[in-house]
């Protein structure tokens, strides 16, 4: 059975490095003013922040959510 949870079977680090990927940095520290991603910004810091905090990683998440329809498709 398919699930409809966008988020389903995606790991944290390949939502942060889609959406660098996709925006880059400063504008995710634009879109979500968090030091992880204004200050020596790093997929590896990040995912350190984001799995300690829990209302960064859902707004993280949400912005993945918002932004699939933006991929490419690989």
């Amino acid at each position: 059975m398919q699930s409809n949870d966008p988020l389903h079977g995606i790991t944290l680090k390949v939502i942060v490095e889609k959406l660098v990927d996709y925006y880059g940095f400063d504008t995710l520290g634009e879109l979500i003013p968090i030091k992880c991603f204004t200050v020596n910004p790093s997929v590896k810091s990040t995912l350190t922040f984001l799995r300690k905090t829990d209302w960064a990683r859902q707004k993280v998440e949400e912005l993945y959510v918002k932004s699939i329809p933006k991929f490419p498709v690989n």
